[in-house]
């Protein structure tokens, strides 16, 4: 291999963050058609309740879901963003309720046409490996699919739980393809706080 060719590859494969930026590398998913999987109960006392008007309750339930992996896109959003997300009919955002609090947060986007994105589906802390993952993941899937849906995609990235990606493929989705996410790190912005996501470390700018 020349050395031209090398640099074209850029086989050191390393790109410097500068201080204050996060990067994770994000895989999208695609289900062309719902696959056969174990039917699965709804927790006994758990309830899938519809949040999609009460701000509140989303933002507190996005936050304890999402901050442990730097969950932060609905974080920045002014409530009148926010709304226009949420308010939209084609919008569906629920709650799992085990009777004391929300322990999970499942959002579907059905605004393309034939299509639906899986927004976001997680728990909160301590809530996981209850069978309550499981079951939002099926539901996600009923949902789509009750409807003439050609496409059902999602997303996910490397700041998220490592079994998150093994979960998605497992559910049926197959990859398609990766892409390099670069962004303010939200601690540093005081969008979350700076002990979330310990496993990402917090590199501040130099003064």
């Amino acid at each position: 291999m020349t050395s031209a060719a090398a640099v074209a590859l850029n086989l050191n494969g390393y790109t410097d963050l500068p201080p204050g930026k996060i990067a994770t590398i994000v895989t999208y998913l695609e289900m062309r058609k719902p696959p056969d999987l174990p039917a699965t109960r709804q927790p006994e006392g758990w309830t899938l309740q519809r949040i999609d008007h009460d701000r509140p309750r989303y933002r507190s339930l996005f936050r304890a879901v999402g901050e442990p992996w730097l969950w932060f896109s609905r974080t920045l959003l002014p409530d009148d963003k926010l709304s226009a997300i949420l308010d939209d009919p084609k919008v569906e955002a629920f709650a799992l309720h085990n009777g004391t609090g929300d322990v999970g947060l499942l959002e579907l986007d059905f605004r393309a046409d034939s299509e639906v994105e899986l927004a976001f589906l997680g728990l909160v802390p301590g809530f996981i490996g209850q069978g309550a993952g499981r079951f939002l993941m099926n539901e996600a899937i009923r949902r789509a699919f009750a409807r003439p849906t050609k496409r059902f995609f999602v997303h996910t990235c490397t700041l998220d739980s490592a079994s998150a990606l093994p979960f998605y493929i497992r559910s049926g989705f197959t990859p398609y393809r990766r892409a390099i996410e670069v962004a303010d790190d939200p601690r540093l912005l005081g969008l979350l706080p700076r002990e979330a996501a310990p496993h990402i470390p917090l590199l501040t700018p130099a003064t």
